[in-house]
């Protein structure tokens, strides 16, 4: 898809300014709500054993703010995305069902790290979105480029959360 095609259907096609708003929007509301939900125990992580290489606690909230509008583009290119044949169709489907399917483990994750302090449960559940999020990246690539982009940097982080995630179970 043509970035001119995009801007296009942003603006009146399938999708719209509200279908814009809402994909772009729901990332961002599931991770404010379970910051919300486990503003507490993040407290708490501030006093725990950390590994090597952690960052400071002011860029969490900068780093997955970022991630989370990029997670919102990819899903809104991928929900806009004209897939060029049938197979292409249920490629673009299987992404967006992955998407939906990692956005609810993304919210669980917190719950479980921060709210209920279960790390091991959690790495468990961050494999589970890494490999859906790596499924995401695949698939994504064969409908819009440009998404699968999108989900790179969430890909990396992800697997820089997981390293975080180990040392924190490790060290605690």
């Amino acid at each position: 898809m043509n970035n001119t095609g995009f801007i296009a259907r942003i603006r009146n096609g399938r999708g719209g300014i509200a279908g814009f708003a809402v994909l772009v929007g729901l990332p961002l509301v599931v991770g404010g709500t379970s910051a919300l939900l486990t503003a507490d125990a993040m407290a708490q992580f501030g006093r725990l054993a950390q590994p090597p290489l952690s960052p400071p606690a002011w860029l969490y909230p900068v780093a997955w703010t970022v991630l989370y509008v990029l997670m919102g583009l990819a899903s809104y290119r991928l929900f806009v995305a004209t897939p060029a044949d049938v197979n292409a169709a249920r490629v673009r489907r299987l992404a967006l069902v992955a998407y939906g399917v990692q956005l609810v483990l993304n919210f669980l994750w917190s719950l479980v790290f921060f709210g209920a302090g279960l790390y091991w449960v959690a790495f468990v559940v961050l494999l589970a979105m890494w490999a859906l999020i790596i499924a995401i990246v695949v698939l994504s690539r064969k409908v819009d480029r440009v998404a699968c982009g999108l989900m790179v940097p969430y890909l990396a982080w992800i697997t820089f959360a997981a390293y975080l995630n180990i040392g924190v179970a490790a060290l605690n």
